[in-house]
């Protein structure tokens, strides 16, 4: 017998036209396979995907990459962004106690709210996960051991309040190698698509369907079910057959949307807890800050980051508006997600006056605020006990999504690789 590649006898409906998606979609569509993508908004990116503000893209919730990202840097020049890819530099601070303070390596080492002996400590601690493996790491807990290394003070002042904010009461639960993986994958400098972040997704689209590519947004996938040897994924807009399907989604959604996968799949990995992220966004006529990014680690605060995205990119490239964002990660019960634009700015703006006292309600001329579900997986100690295999146990389904980049954090550079991971796992061959 003679094997030869599986190729436009193939036809692949991915769920889902994020990073991943897009991605997986672009490798399969060269190699001469159909493929549909089914997305629901109305634009590609997932939660990357941005909104237009004067002649540029801003992203609904904030983004950059880091020089260590290099699966995404590579997209990017295949797409002929490679100009637009900049490098700024920025300044990342804490707020606390009232104060602000700059967070670089060297800075730490002068971090007033810690004493000599506990910067150093910190400062040690975070060297050894930047550099080392995290051998012998999976199962212990975070907080236990920052308290243990780098003092109990370290963690009540620079890492309970971020914890908190990003895990709610699961915060003394969550896994050491998702830490690690926080301190070793990042660089100090970030990069930034100037323009926004939009321009890859769409471009990214455009190569789909330049393959023969089948994209279709404002879709909604209501089902998945096995029809003989093919598929059947029912939408808002009709079925779509398929020979194999992919679902990019967080694998609790795509169990309620495959009625056929067993119980014992159900039992191990529709599992766990995921936060929403939602985000408040400012056109201010001023600069707020004199820094990009701030951990608000003081309590009383409504939202756990401030990020002025304009002292990383020029206003001028927003029409001289000042961006601000004001982001949190809630539960998705959470009265916030489903709260009004005008009740979140009655609450926030006299928080914001809180960080600038000079602040005043008149200096904000445009508002937009967003929420999205599943954008913060909770990793727990017994998570990687839980993350699917691409392969499913009903052939020919497939699940990728962000929750399976353990222990790295979601984003859209390991977005790409697991893409490129399934891309090749995919392989077919008949013979």
């Amino acid at each position: 017998m003679t094997a030869r590649p599986m190729t436009d006898l193939t036809h692949t409906a991915i769920l889902g036209g994020g990073a991943l998606g897009l991605t997986l979609a672009l490798r399969l569509a060269r190699r001469g396979e159909r493929v549909t993508v089914l997305e629901r908004e109305p634009l590609p990116g997932g939660l990357a995907s941005g909104f237009p503000v004067g002649d540029a893209w801003l992203e609904k919730f904030y983004h950059h990459i880091f020089r260590t990202d290099r699966a995404i840097i590579r997209v990017i020049n295949e797409l002929g962004l490679s100009e637009q890819l900049v490098w700024p530099s920025q300044r990342t601070a804490t707020l606390y106690e009232g104060a602000t303070h700059e967070m670089s390596p060297l800075k730490l080492l002068t971090f007033a709210p810690l004493r000599p002996d506990e910067r150093v400590r910190t400062v040690a601690a975070m060297a050894y996960l930047k550099l080392l493996p995290p051998i012998g790491m999976e199962g212990k807990q975070a907080a236990p051991w920052i308290r243990r290394w780098m003092g109990s003070n370290s963690y009540r002042v620079m890492w309970e309040p971020v914890f908190r904010s990003k895990f709610g009461p699961l915060a003394e639960e969550i896994a050491l190698p998702w830490i690690w993986a926080r301190v070793h994958d990042r660089s100090v400098r970030l990069g930034y698509v100037r323009g926004g972040f939009q321009q890859v997704y769409d471009r990214l689209a455009d190569r789909v369907r330049a393959f023969g590519g089948d994209l279709r947004f404002d879709t909604s996938v209501e089902g998945v079910a096995r029809e003989g040897a093919r598929f059947r994924v029912t939408t808002s807009r009709g079925d779509v057959e398929a020979d194999r399907v992919v679902s990019t989604l967080p694998p609790r959604l795509t169990c309620r949307l495959v009625p056929e996968l067993p119980d014992s799949y159900r039992a191990r990995y529709d599992w766990g807890e995921a936060y929403g992220a939602h985000c408040l966004i400012l056109a201010l006529d001023r600069p707020l800050t004199d820094g990009y990014w701030m951990n608000v680690n003081d309590p009383g605060f409504p939202f756990m980051v401030l990020v002025e995205h304009t002292n990383y990119l020029p206003p001028e490239d927003y029409g001289g508006r000042h961006l601000v964002y004001l982001g949190n990660y809630r539960s998705m019960t959470d009265p916030l997600m489903a709260a009004s634009h005008e009740s979140v700015l009655a609450e926030f703006l006299p928080a914001v006056a809180r960080i600038n006292p000079n602040f005043r309600p008149e200096w904000v001329t445009e508002s937009w605020m967003f929420a999205a579900p599943y954008a913060q997986p909770i990793v727990t100690t017994d998570y990687k006990e839980h993350i699917p295999p691409f392969d499913t146990p009903i052939a020919g389904l497939y699940q990728a999504s962000m929750f399976q980049v353990y222990p790295h954090d979601r984003g859209q550079n390991y977005s790409v690789v697991l893409a490129e991971e399934l891309a090749n796992h995919l392989t077919a061959w008949v013979t």
